[in-house]
């Protein structure tokens, strides 16, 4: 599938060449490649001479085995191997660990530790939602702040909906300035016995139901935690507010990875759109997984007719020579020693095939072999070839002597049928791979109709096409395969 007039062709090669490109981050739906597109893009802009770093949120073990690494951890480790003056990093998210790093860096270690120790933040920091996407933010974030390396290309997390990676920030800050936080925090911040008496008399009666609904415990914990969590709640605010900026300055750049397929393009489309409104820099669209063909001239209708010829070619001579197996009358006013003593071999054949038991490998005897028969004093010399001809006159029951020439014919009638054979062989493998070719020319049809679709929506969008690979990654020279794909996949042609 070769990319449409009306798209524009993605460049991969100067984007990651660019050095005021400092941040890419490859986003889209579930299961459309993101994380091997990101590992690719890092694999490419290290061999060209880039410091980078990839971080993936993919917990999956799979980047970690392509690039010759036992595991990935929330600490970037260098990947062996990289050819050329640039260096490779890579690393994986720990949602929880980067969690506790920020609170180890922002309190005091006595209030960090209440707070680690805290039941409320525990579950908190291992699976609030969107607390996976806020972290991504914060881990860019730190890595941005450290000047490290000069290129990061981010793995957004796998989710139902590519856009919790833009929204998750605001919707934990949305959480932390939420009525139910402000309210549970209002007894800590008026402190000592107005603070107790407020949260005897004015929430007495909330408490109490959620107490009973969420249990009393579980309701001190949550306060707890908002306690000691007071002082840092600004800069949570804070720094997503930062990243987000970042996500918006120049030197950023979205790729939006999709798969040639309706829901997926569909809500790429989504995010194409979400991102312009956002005013955040995108580059383009990775088509990854394009099926191609290297006989597309011939189409799906064309070679699913010829597969239908010769499917039937097959079953008229099938029925040929059945017909010539059960024999028809003879001409009017031929004998039928004529008949007999004349047919010719070719015709013969379909009778064997149909009709008779022929032996898989037909024996030629190194010495007449006779066998015991009352008349067998009467038969001639099985060894004169004069007999030959009589051959086909004898009855099919008798027990005729096997001799050098009866092994002779014998295999002569048997080559026949094994070419007869091969040549059906031959006609079913070619009707089944033209089936082939039409199941797979109907895919690429179908691709191209919905990757036209979202160029005619979304014409300013460049696009790269990544040809399907046989097989999955296993290893830097597959991560290498993909990123030349990928930068030749921004070719017209």
């Amino acid at each position: 599938m070769t990319l449409d007039s009306a798209a524009a062709p993605l460049h991969i090669d100067p984007l990651l060449d660019d050095p005021a490109t400092r941040i890419v981050v490859c986003c889209g739906s579930g299961g459309v490649g993101k994380t091997t597109t990101a590992a690719a893009l890092g694999v490419r802009a290290a061999e060209r001479g880039r410091k980078v770093v990839v971080l993936t949120i993919d917990p999956a073990r799979r980047l970690a085995q392509s690039m010759g690494i036992d595991s990935l951890d929330n600490t970037p480790r260098q990947v062996k191997g990289v050819r050329g003056p640039g260096e490779l990093h890579a690393m994986m998210l720990d949602m929880k660990r980067t969690f506790d790093e920020i609170v180890e860096a922002h309190a005091d270690p006595e209030r960090a530790r209440a707070i680690l120790e805290n039941p409320f933040y525990q579950s908190l920091s291992a699976g609030f939602a969107g607390t996976q996407e806020y972290m991504a933010m914060e881990k860019l974030g730190q890595l941005r702040s450290r000047d490290d390396w000069d290129l990061i290309i981010v793995d957004t997390p796998p989710s139902r909906s590519a856009l919790d990676f833009l929204d998750a920030p605001k919707r934990l800050g949305s959480f932390l300035d939420g009525k139910f936080i402000r309210l549970l925090m209002t007894p800590a911040k008026m402190g000592g016995r107005a603070g107790m008496k407020f949260l005897n008399v004015g929430m007495s009666m909330m408490t109490g139901t959620l107490g009973k609904l969420l249990g009393g415990q579980f309701l001190r914990d949550v306060q707890t935690f908002i306690t000691a969590m007071d002082t840092m709640f600004g800069g949570f605010r804070t720094r997503a507010d930062a990243t987000y900026r970042l996500l918006q300055a120049p030197g950023t750049a979205f790729l939006v990875v999709a798969a040639p397929e309706r829901d997926a393009l569909r809500e790429a489309a989504y995010f194409v759109e979400r991102l312009a409104a956002e005013e955040m820099p995108l580059a383009g669209l990775v088509l990854n997984r394009v099926h191609g063909s290297g006989a597309a001239r011939l189409s799906a209708e064309r070679a699913r007719a010829a597969a239908e010829n010769l499917e039937d070619s097959r079953i008229v001579d099938q029925g040929a020579g059945n017909a010539q197996s059960r024999g028809s009358a003879a001409p009017e006013g031929s004998s039928p020693e004529a008949s007999e003593t004349h047919e010719p071999l070719e015709a013969a054949v379909p009778v064997v095939a149909a009709d008779s038991v022929v032996p898989a490998e037909p024996v030629v005897p190194t010495e007449p072999v006779v066998p015991a028969s009352p008349h067998a004093s009467d038969e001639s010399d099985a060894s004169d070839v004069s007999d030959v001809p009589a051959m086909p006159a004898m009855p099919a029951d008798s027990a005729a002597p096997e001799s050098v020439a009866s092994g002779t014919a014998s295999v002569t009638t048997s080559d026949a049928i094994s070419d007869a054979a091969s040549v059906t062989t031959v006609e079913q493998l070619t009707a089944g791979l033209l089936r082939l070719h039409a199941e797979r020319m109907q895919v690429l049809a179908r691709e191209e109709r919905t990757r036209d679709r979202f160029t005619a929506l979304h014409p300013e969008v460049a696009v790269a096409e990544v040809p399907a690979l046989p097989g999955d990654v296993h290893d830097l020279a597959g991560l290498r395969a993909i990123a030349d794909r990928l930068a030749a996949g921004g070719t017209t042609g």
